[in-house]
């Protein structure tokens, strides 16, 4: 088995993979990787896999060596971590591969290997980024926007009056209350954002095909009234991480990428 930890600002997605696919997944909060809780909801999430390997991403940091500590402590081994250098599965032509987002690359990666090139990723987690991959199968860049709970919870927090609010669906265009004007503009709003955006890098790509998979927290509920979204892919991110993971193990011809010895994965 492998174990994946895709370490988000505000979650950790860690994942049960075979050779083939995810099979589990859970969601711990990436603070409570500080406080040890995480550790703890992890330890008893993974108890069912024995000895196994394990591969990260993660775009805070300051966690990064402590879920690398629980690793070695659950597995005796370090992790392979994810970075431009060591991606596999996927070109890079971007100006600074190392600024990339380990997690964007690993969307970059399962896109490919799911529906070829050219394609798209839109990805709804704290922030929402649109990953574009070019017909040579290469990443090339892409695109960030305030996530849907970022924008809301900046209203509550800078006006007296505007409450803290749980993002759904809404089916008015007029708000009659306070709430249900502020999940028009967030949710109605954060389409027309997607639908906009999506027709921008369709045209730069000149792609008459262009698979668009959406993964994330609100993927689903933003995908519902978007036609243009091919597919919802709830794993894609782990899946990338998967993939990378066995394709860098391939590479070194069976030597195991989570050694302590090996370190050019770090």
């Amino acid at each position: 088995m492998i174990a994946l930890f895709d370490v988000g600002n505000t979650h950790t997605h860690i994942g049960l993979a075979d050779g083939k696919k995810v099979r589990r997944q859970i969601n711990v909060l990436t603070a409570g990787w500080k406080t040890g809780a995480s550790q703890k909801i992890a330890a008893k999430f993974l108890r069912s896999a024995g000895s196994a390997s394990a591969a990260a991403c993660s775009v805070v940091p300051a966690v990064t060596p402590l879920v690398r500590r629980f690793v070695r402590q659950q597995f005796g081994s370090d992790c392979f971590v994810l970075t431009a250098k060591t991606a596999r599965g996927v070109g890079i032509d971007y100006p600074s591969p190392s600024a990339i987002g380990p997690d964007r690359l690993a969307n970059a990666i399962a896109v490919v290997r799911s529906h070829g090139a050219p394609a798209i990723v839109v990805d709804f987690g704290t922030a929402v980024t649109f990953d574009v991959v070019d017909r040579r199968g290469c990443y090339v860049g892409g695109v960030i926007a305030p996530g849907l709970n970022v924008m809301t919870d900046y209203l509550h927090e800078k006006t007296a009056l505007l409450p803290r609010i749980k993002i759904r669906d809404v089916q008015t265009a007029i708000g009659k209350n306070t709430e249900q004007a502020m999940l028009i503009g967030a949710v109605h709003g954060y389409r027309g954002l997607v639908r906009e955006l999506i027709l921008q890098l369709k045209q730069a790509l000149g792609a008459r095909r262009l698979p668009i998979v959406a993964t994330g927290g609100y993927a689903e509920l933003i995908a519902a009234k978007l036609p243009e979204i091919t597919a919802v892919i709830p794993s894609l991110t782990l899946d990338g991480l998967r993939i990378a993971w066995a394709e860098y193990f391939a590479e070194k011809g069976g030597e195991r990428p989570c050694q302590l010895t090996d370190g050019a994965i770090f």
